[in-house]
């Protein structure tokens, strides 16, 4: 093992906390929607798609009006409730004075990815910022891998390490052909990571800063 040639991140719940956000959110727009709300844990089990890809089987043909209500509650807090997780800045920092490029890859909506970014300061972290809707598909396609990997000018490969918490990341690691790296696991037992298997498991910032450091 060599160490990788740029860093790529999920975003939510990989680098921030936002679990009470989208709950809060989801539960408004259930509500809104004459829907019995799903539970935390519920949520955390199902939400990993896009809401592009996510709502149409839940809200069928209602489903533009569900995301409406869910974005209108999303904007009014998210702000105020993401928080990032333990160890992320320090790992950010370090990992860019390894001369190592960073970008984040994500199934939030492009624009919301960059503003929570800006909102903590972390946008000259990251070489690109790629969300839903800014590729021609969402993750798990490869497409916003791939348009991640055009801004930093490297192609696909071992060499290129995707850090998410989901079987999902890893199936989109995988569909790129790029290193997939399991980052605290958020759904333990999820069958998704019997298929599409992460090369390597870190249950926290420090345990990967320290294995990439030691390359």
């Amino acid at each position: 093992m060599t160490r990788p040639r740029a860093v790529l991140f999920d975003w939510d719940n990989t680098l921030v906390d936002s679990w009470d956000t989208i709950h809060d959110a989801m539960g408004h727009c259930f509500r809104q929607m004459g829907r019995e709300p799903w539970t935390l844990d519920e949520v955390k089990a199902r939400t990993r798609l896009s809401l592009i890809e996510a709502f149409p089987p839940i809200f069928g043909a209602r489903w533009q009006e569900a995301r409406q209500h869910y974005f209108d509650r999303f904007h009014a807090i998210h702000l105020d409730r993401i928080k990032p997780l333990p160890g992320v800045a320090a790992m950010l920092d370090d990992l860019a004075a390894l001369g190592l490029p960073l970008a984040v890859v994500s199934n939030k909506t492009g624009a919301t990815l960059r503003k929570e970014a800006a909102h903590f300061g972390w946008t000259p972290r990251f070489a690109t910022l790629v969300g839903a809707g800014d590729a021609g598909a969402d993750k798990p396609a490869a497409a916003p891998i791939l348009m991640a990997l055009e801004a930093l000018g490297l192609p696909p490969g071992d060499h290129i390490w995707y850090v998410g918490d989901t079987g999902i990341d890893m199936q989109c690691a995988a569909n790129a052909g790029c290193h997939g790296v399991l980052l605290h696991e958020a759904f333990p037992g999820d069958p998704a990571l019997k298929k599409f298997a992460p090369a390597m498991r870190f249950a926290d910032c420090d345990a990967l800063l320290i294995y990439i450091k030691g390359l």
